[in-house]
């Protein structure tokens, strides 16, 4: 199992990528990465092993941006190696995901017959093409949709752009991915543990919904590219509706009545 986190902030986010990275070290993962923008370029960078070997390689040759995106991979596509880990980067567009692109050898061979030629093994990497023939001849929010409608199976993406320099974009189908809301910085993560050090406030995507992050505020759209309207709740809060999904389940009604009120849940 893969975990994915992206940051809009106000400052450099490598360092707070990297860190949450390390609360999703449970998943297990063979390789790590992380992506930034700065100065208009994409800044990959990305290991085999440990979230440690990120650390020493951002070390000796940091990542600079207040923007990114950071991985840790499970391989289930392509071998263990440096080369397979997330992101997947070309010049205008860098990509982590947590999923299964069922349909990728099909996308793939379509895309080397337009002349495209892909690096990595990874069902991943044709979502990182894809997008970047859309941004030849259409807006973000287009290529966006166009693109996981051209996709077959589950995904949560965490998304950069080189020509959009003030968002991450999140997306999901089938995986689930929360954002998280700060003082001018936002941020998604396929966990919401990922998270906690950073924020209090969470609100998690619908399947099939997608949302650009800015420093100030976070967008959300449905695959019709209709505007939504997202509510968050705070760490307590979510505690406290998973006790009394879990007292519902264990508890008969008359008995459930009792413990929420004397718990006053």
């Amino acid at each position: 199992m893969c975990g994915i986190v992206g940051i809009v902030s106000n400052k450099s986010v490598s360092s707070s990528i990297v860190n949450a990275l390390k609360k999703l070290e449970y998943r297990g993962y063979d390789s790590a990465g992380i992506s930034t923008l700065n100065n208009g370029h994409i800044d990959e960078k990305k290991c085999s092993g440990r979230v440690e070997n990120l650390e020493k390689m951002l070390f000796e040759n940091p990542s600079i941006g207040d923007l990114g995106i950071g991985h840790v991979r499970w391989a289930t596509h392509g071998v263990p190696s440096q080369i397979n880990a997330h992101p997947h980067s070309t010049e205008k567009v860098s990509v982590v995901h947590n999923g299964i692109i069922e349909n990728s050898d099909k996308l793939k061979k379509e895309y080397e017959k337009k002349g495209y030629k892909f690096k990595s093994q990874t069902d991943t990497e044709v979502i990182t093409i894809i997008l970047t023939d859309y941004l030849k001849s259409e807006n973000l929010i287009d290529s966006i949709c166009k693109t996981l409608n051209k996709l077959i199976g589950s995904f949560a993406l965490g998304v950069i752009f080189k020509d959009f320099n003030n968002i991450v974009v999140g997306a999901r189908r089938g995986s689930p991915l929360a954002v998280g809301y700060g003082h001018n910085e936002n941020f998604i993560g396929s966990d919401s543990y990922a998270l906690k050090s950073m924020t209090n406030k969470i609100s998690y995507l619908d399947d099939g919904d997608f949302c650009f992050l800015y420093k100030e505020k976070v967008e959300f759209y449905n695959k019709e590219k209709k505007k939504l309207i997202k509510k968050f709740m705070s760490f307590q809060m979510k505690k406290i509706l998973q006790i009394k999904v879990i007292i519902k389940i264990l508890c008969p009604r008359r008995l459930m009545s009792k413990v929420l009120q004397q718990g006053n849940v």
